[in-house]
């Protein structure tokens, strides 16, 4: 049984066609909705733009947060083995 689903997602007052796994359905809705609410505050903002304009901003301004999350996400190994470090300096100090 194929666990495709078919929709139609509106992206910028386009439609798109796409054929996705079930479990991803809320999450592409989700992000057409985030992307369109974007374009919409820059359209309410920036009227002499067109709507080509307002998709360019609005992909640089979340490609730029997805970027912050990566390089946070890149120090956590680093954070836990310090803090792994430090308990067990903790130990052997108060074995003495």
């Amino acid at each position: 049984m194929d666990d495709k689903l078919s929709i139609r997602v509106n992206v910028a007052d386009r439609y798109y066609p796409l054929r996705i796994d079930r479990e991803d359905e809320e999450k592409i809705r989700k992000a057409a909705r985030l992307i369109n609410e974007k374009v919409l505050q820059y359209k309410q903002r920036y009227h002499d733009k067109d709507v080509q304009d307002f998709l360019a901003m609005a992909s640089l301004q979340y490609v730029i947060k997805l970027l912050e999350l990566e390089n946070k996400q890149d120090y956590l190994p680093v954070i836990d083995a310090v803090k792994d470090l430090n308990d067990k300096l903790d130990a052997i100090l108060s074995e003495e």
